[in-house]
């Protein structure tokens, strides 16, 4: 059967969506572009935001309007959270974030047994909260791309108070170190440059393996696993950088000095609200431990403006505190209310209000992304390319740090160059391939 796959929403689901990929093509099928006529579309879901679900619903109606012979398949954080919207919609196939390799299993079923009379959804979209193992799946890249991705962490016992990912996940569930290295050596024999290591909560690996074994233990192991092959961290807690993990953390030789630190808020009255396990003064620290541990690294971050009860006082300290830490890249949410969430209970800001304020901290973020990138002029960056930019004759890739380099040059996907940077327009860097 051919098989098409839309993907919404983070690494995880990026990943999760290669996965699949590749287990479809070991089961003799065909994965095909989603705008190409197949038989069965699955759309893996996020469910983050009011604006995710949106999304979610819009792309199950679409592909049931569009293909209504074919085979419609739900999976993901949204139909695990929201299965009576996705059923009601018409899928097919119903699955949550659990047994993805049960899920294919469905799909097959429901093209076999496919008929002009639409049936019950085929459905397996289990409690999540009594998940104990890791889901193995096998590690990789999307078609064409040239960086892997390696999810060892699953779930979430944060509880923010904003946030319903852990109703979707359920609890922190990490693949175990030795097998980390393994899929990390796998994915070098594959011709894999660069590795992202990639969870749910990627700063809880190890929690519940209870070996005292922490991130930088599992780091360590994969970064010996995979000598040339440059390490990329996702997101953390602010409270994973200690003292200890910068120190050893520096000592590895092909870990990209990028590090995403999600902030939210730069007030502690609102972080208390969150429900987030740090305040400023302990964020701070760790953005100056980074600092001082590597060699201008890229320090970025997520924001979310017009939390419930933020004032306009609290909003400035926010902006205040943003400036302070300088980030190299942040990516600006209004808050999106989410209900079953505690914070979905308190006093709202008006709507117009939180996206006014993500208008104003995006501004100031420009800056500071123009600034970071002004830095890197003059310097040689270690780059791996891509793809072919846009403008003619410009090959694309990306910087240890993260930033995108684009030089004059064709041929160069998978390859790592030294480029000298030349200019910046405030978004991309510009460079010259040097011999």
């Amino acid at each position: 059967m051919k098989v098409a796959i839309y993907t919404l929403g983070c690494k995880v689901n990026q990943y999760e969506t290669q996965a699949m990929e590749r287990e479809l093509r070991a089961r003799g099928h065909e994965t095909v572009p989603f705008d190409r006529e197949a038989d069965a579309y699955v759309i893996n879901t996020c469910s983050v935001t009011a604006a995710s679900d949106q999304k979610c619903r819009q792309a199950v109606h679409r592909a049931r309007r569009e293909h209504p012979e074919a085979v419609v398949a739900v999976c993901g954080c949204w139909s695990q959270t929201h299965a009576a919207e996705a059923r009601a919609l018409g899928a097919d196939v119903l699955t949550g974030t659990g047994d993805r390799m049960g899920f294919l299993s469905l799909l097959e079923r429901a093209v076999r047994e496919h008929g002009p009379e639409r049936g019950a959804p085929l459905e397996a979209v289990d409690p999540p909260f009594e998940r104990r193992h890791f889901e193995w799946l096998p590690a990789g890249g999307l078609e064409g791309r040239t960086r892997a991705l390696l999810k060892v962490e699953d779930g979430c016992a944060n509880f923010c108070s904003y946030c319903i990912i852990p109703y979707a996940r359920g609890p922190v569930r990490s693949l175990p170190m030795g097998e980390a290295a393994v899929q990390a050596a796998e994915l070098k024999q594959q011709g894999y440059q660069e590795i992202v290591l990639t969870g749910i909560e990627l700063s809880s690996w190890g929690r519940d393996l209870c070996q005292g074994t922490s991130l930088i233990d599992l780091l360590e192991a994969v970064s010996a696993a995979v000598p040339g092959v440059r390490l990329r961290l996702g997101s953390l807690e602010p409270r994973t950088v200690t003292e200890e993990f910068c120190q050893r953390a520096a000592l590895l030789p092909d870990l990209c000095p990028q590090f995403h630190l999600s902030l939210q808020s730069g007030c502690d009255a609102t972080l208390r609200r969150m429900r987030r396990k740090y305040g400023t003064a302990r964020y701070l620290r760790s953005v100056e431990l980074l600092r001082k541990s590597f060699r201008h690294p890229a320090v970025t971050t997520d924001l979310i403006t017009g939390f419930p009860g933020e004032t306009e006082e609290e909003f400035q300290e926010t902006l205040d505190f943003i400036q302070t830490c300088g980030f190299a890249r942040m990516h600006i949410f209004p808050y999106s209310q989410r209900p079953g969430t505690p914070a979905a209970e308190m006093e709202q800001v008006p709507q117009a209000l939180r996206a006014e304020r993500a208008h104003r901290a995006a501004e100031i973020a420009a800056v500071m992304r123009r600034a970071y990138l002004e830095e890197c002029v003059g310097r040689t960056e270690e780059v791996l390319f891509e793809q072919p930019a846009g403008e003619e004759g410009l090959f694309t890739g990306h910087a240890p740090n993260y930033a995108e380099v684009r030089v004059k040059g064709e041929g160069l996907h998978n390859q790592v160059r030294p480029v000298q940077i030349t200019r910046t327009d405030g978004e991309v860097l510009f460079g010259e391939l040097e011999e």
